[in-house]
């Protein structure tokens, strides 16, 4: 979407973040997992939540680089990770699914990964495996660490 197509606003305060952390973390306990990845940048916050929710003391980052202020360009694999299985196990976890390139990409090289995210639009929402809340496509989210 082209900067100044975004017709609504959503701010996160830090309390918000936490709590729907927390609330994701909920829906993803129950299994084993072997790690975390958390996608960088916007995967650090959950990740921080999730790691100590969910008991995993093994993080480690996936880092893709796609947005210019609120325009998403070609996505720029910076650091990758190579796991076996193809990621079995595993967690990978964003803050937004907008529209469903970043974890596409993830998943070409980790498709057994499960892939959760905080917030989803509509466009990117059937990419992650779980995801807590729907936000409007038109509606550009900021972050407490924005």
């Amino acid at each position: 979407m082209a900067e100044g197509t975004y017709h609504q606003e959503l701010h996160i305060s830090w309390e918000e973040f936490h709590r729907d952390a927390r609330a994701l973390a909920d829906k993803l306990k129950g299994r084993e997992w072997k790690g975390m990845l958390a996608i960088t940048r916007g995967g650090l916050g959950p990740a921080t939540v999730l790691s100590r929710e969910l008991d995993i003391t093994h993080v480690d980052t996936i880092c893709i680089a796609s947005y210019e202020h609120q325009d998403q360009g070609e996505l720029q694999l910076l650091k990758s990770i190579s796991l076996e299985d193809g990621g079995d196990g595993w967690l990978v976890v964003d803050d937004l699914v907008d529209t469903g390139k970043t974890i596409q990409l993830v998943k070409e090289f980790l498709p057994q990964a499960h892939v959760a995210a905080i917030y989803a639009k509509p466009a990117g929402e059937n990419m992650a495996d779980t995801w807590l809340t729907r936000v409007d496509q038109n509606c550009w989210v900021f972050f407490p660490w924005e």
